[in-house]
């Protein structure tokens, strides 16, 4: 008899070249199919794919002295899996912060052109705070088309918002009003996938771990039953639930980060030579539409 999990409990189970994380609620209206038809529709709404985050193309320092490897390496990984993923999700933070328009347009193309080595036909882009905070999305919009949208993909509702295009760190009464109207038709048993860069809910506001009007699109998404978020940003792996809503962060390509308020400032960790790659990362997501469940593998960058 196959298990259920709860949202509320989520499991870790051992998994091949990382930590396995399972999150999703296959109760109620997404309950898991039973009988030959069942299984074929649950088959039908299986999908595999992939998110990696923060890749500061153009960052240079000791944090990590193979700051133009590490991407090229992920790639690699990605392409090298047994079976390609439907998709790949970029959530943020492409390229690190210049000043220079011109500058920020080559590391742009330079980090499309490394994007476009992956063996995989769709690939979803949203900025971070890096690509976008200093000319509102403008030059990534050039590159990478809109900052905030959805798709859908067997069964599986997504929403991409920007909470990053916004110097404050906000999202904006603008697309807060274009989410409410995307979901307003949507059953309350839907499965919706949120992807964003910052976090939702005030993880750490002191470091800029937080969306100044995250709880606003929070209370929006709240009544619905499955509701999961992946993002970025805080470049470490983290867990969390908001009632019940789970929010997943990734891993950076470049370097990581620190766990919140451990320490006084927010500076990376020092790359160890004796454990080069550490801390650094990318996510595997097997997922079932059917029964809104999301087995998370995080994998780790493999050192040449």
């Amino acid at each position: 008899m196959e298990r259920q999990i709860d949202r509320r409990d989520f499991m870790r189970l051992a998994g091949y070249g990382g930590v396995v994380f399972a999150s999703g609620l296959v109760t109620g209206g997404c309950a898991s199919p039973s009988g030959s038809a069942g299984a074929a529709s649950q088959a039908a709404s299986e999908f595999h794919f992939v998110q990696l985050s923060d890749l500061h193309w153009g960052f240079e320092g000791p944090p990590n002295p193979d700051a133009r490897g590490t991407l090229l390496k992920a790639i690699a990984s990605v392409n090298g899996l047994s079976q390609a993923p439907d998709f790949v999700v970029f959530t943020g933070d492409l390229t690190h912060s210049t000043d220079d328009p011109k500058e920020r347009r080559v590391r742009m193309t330079q980090v499309r052109e490394h994007i476009a080595k992956l063996n995989v036909k769709t690939i979803y882009f949203m900025p971070g705070e890096h690509d976008a905070s200093l000319d509102r999305g403008e030059a990534f919009q050039e590159f990478f088309g809109k900052t905030h949208y959805t798709f859908d993909h067997k069964g599986v509702h997504f929403v991409v918002l920007d909470n990053v295009s916004d110097p404050s760190a906000s999202i904006g009464e603008d697309q807060l009003a274009w989410l409410a109207a995307d979901l307003a038709n949507r059953p309350r048993n839907a499965p919706i996938v949120v992807l964003t860069h910052r976090p939702l809910f005030d993880m750490y506001p002191q470091w800029d771990w937080a969306t100044r009007d995250g709880a606003k699109a929070i209370a929006l998404l709240e009544p619905f039953e499955h509701v999961t978020v992946f993002y970025g940003h805080i470049h470490q792996e983290h867990h969390q639930m908001t009632g019940r809503i789970a929010h997943h962060a990734a891993k950076s390509l470049m370097f990581p980060l620190p766990a919140p308020g451990s320490q006084p400032k927010r500076t990376p960790i020092a790359w160890d030579a004796s454990a080069p790659y550490r801390g650094l990362g990318w996510r595997d997501v097997e997922a079932d539409g059917s029964r809104a469940y999301y087995e998370l593998q995080e994998r780790n960058v493999q050192g040449a």
